[in-house]
């Protein structure tokens, strides 16, 4: 099994409630694909090293997965890019 780690971050203009909406439905796309959430974390409200899409904050969210294939990462990618509220992610293969 392949493993891999998403960061993304949720930009910071939403309450809380749409917050956990928006990071459930994302880590749903993940596990309805086909791959395995190991962990799953919020790492809540930071100060951005640069402004992005005009926000100078977001709420981060971290997952881990494990899966055979790469369609849940592409669908998770996909998805991340048409999102106006994700305004980053950043996908890595962790290499055992």
């Amino acid at each position: 099994m392949k493993k891999y780690e998403i960061m993304f971050i949720v930009r910071p203009t939403l309450s809380e409630e749409e917050i956990k909406k928006v990071s459930e439905n994302f880590k749903n796309i993940i596990s309805n694909n086909g791959a395995n959430v190991t962990d799953f974390k919020e790492i809540g409200q930071r100060e951005l090293a640069y402004e992005i899409k005009k926000f100078k904050s977001g709420y981060y969210f971290l997952i881990n997965l494990e899966s055979n294939d790469d369609k849940a990462i592409k669908e998770f990618d996909r998805l991340a890019l048409i999102s106006s509220d994700v305004i980053r992610h950043l996908i890595t293969k962790i290499e055992d």
